[in-house]
């Protein structure tokens, strides 16, 4: 068996390496200003970590988006569902079912059971939402 009579075959190639991976960029994350300044060592270029983080470009916007964008985005879409308690003066618990539209903020649909179950929500999401009008987001 023979070994590797050099470095830059032990560690997979260096950066004129014809047999390198060409997609290494999209594998490896973004260097940042310690490892750059790490790498300029090595290469025995000597200067401040601040100095290659000052000069390295900045990221102009978030790289991904928020919450609040998708929101805002799919605002028209997207509608909420609740259920709160109501007592009664003879002691009864009643359950209110409310559906709002979060564009307009407006009540969609709402009514009341004593008692509550998943056949009955769902009748009351196909009433509120008919034909082809259901919401994307719930």
């Amino acid at each position: 068996m023979e070994e590797p009579s050099s470095a830059a075959s032990k560690t997979g190639g260096g950066p004129g390496d014809q047999n390198a991976d060409p997609d290494n960029e999209s594998v490896e994350p973004a260097l940042g200003a310690p490892r750059v300044h790490g790498e300029l060592l090595k290469l025995g270029i000597d200067v401040c970590e601040t100095t290659v983080a000052r000069t390295m470009p900045r990221r102009t916007s978030d790289p991904c988006p928020t919450w609040k964008s998708f929101l805002n985005n799919h605002l028209d879409q997207t509608v909420a569902l609740g259920f709160f308690v109501v007592p009664t003066l003879t002691f009864r618990i009643l359950f209110v079912l409310v559906i709002l539209a979060h564009d307009r903020r407006r009540v969609v649909h709402s009514n009341v059971t004593a008692h509550p179950t998943a056949e009955w929500t769902r009748q009351q999401l196909v009433e509120a939402f008919p034909w082809d009008s259901a919401p994307r987001y719930l």
